[in-house]
């Protein structure tokens, strides 16, 4: 059965989620308008609220969009004939997707807004998500370098955030 196509309303959610998301990068949750993302959407504040109820549902749209394509990344990356050669592949394809500074600073802003205790909840499941995604696509990794994986990962999320890459290589420090 071919997928069912997307009604207007999701294809608008799909293409304000993806504008939302480059102006939470800057801002996070608490210093970004929403009047801006409309603007920047080309749509009404009020339609804006329409699409996703409240400023935080669009936030956490977004949130569970840097998750997916995380996912994805690692999904179509992982090859090799041994968890190590699988997980080298993902990590070198988590370097490539850094480049897109808007999606790691998204995501960085994820992190910084796990005060709130439903920031936190989503947080922790996408990132409880990727662990175990990566130990399927790594399977019979030990759990140790899949430990590194994920402490390098952040590293690396770090160093790119602060525009700062020798950071992240281990042969500059």
């Amino acid at each position: 059965m071919p997928p069912r196509p997307r009604s207007t309303a999701e294809q608008r959610r799909a293409e304000l989620t993806e504008v939302a998301l480059r102006e939470f990068a800057g801002g996070g949750l608490h210093g970004t308008s929403t009047e801006a993302i409309a603007r920047r959407a080309g749509i009404s504040h009020a339609y804006l609220f329409r699409l996703f109820g409240t400023k935080k549902d669009l936030f956490l749209a977004c949130c569970g969009v840097c998750f997916e394509r995380t996912r994805k990344t690692f999904e179509d990356a992982a090859i090799g004939a041994t968890p190590q050669e699988r997980l080298k592949s993902m990590g070198l394809a988590y370097v490539e997707m850094l480049a897109d500074r808007e999606l790691l600073l998204a995501q960085m802003q994820l992190y910084a807004a796990c005060a709130d205790p439903d920031m936190q909840a989503v947080a922790r499941e996408g990132f409880n998500m990727l662990r175990a995604e990566v130990a399927r696509l790594a399977d019979g990794a030990e759990p140790i370098e899949l430990y590194n994986f994920f402490a390098q990962g952040m590293l690396l999320n770090v160093a790119a955030s602060m525009d700062f890459p020798e950071l992240g290589d281990p042969r500059r420090w």
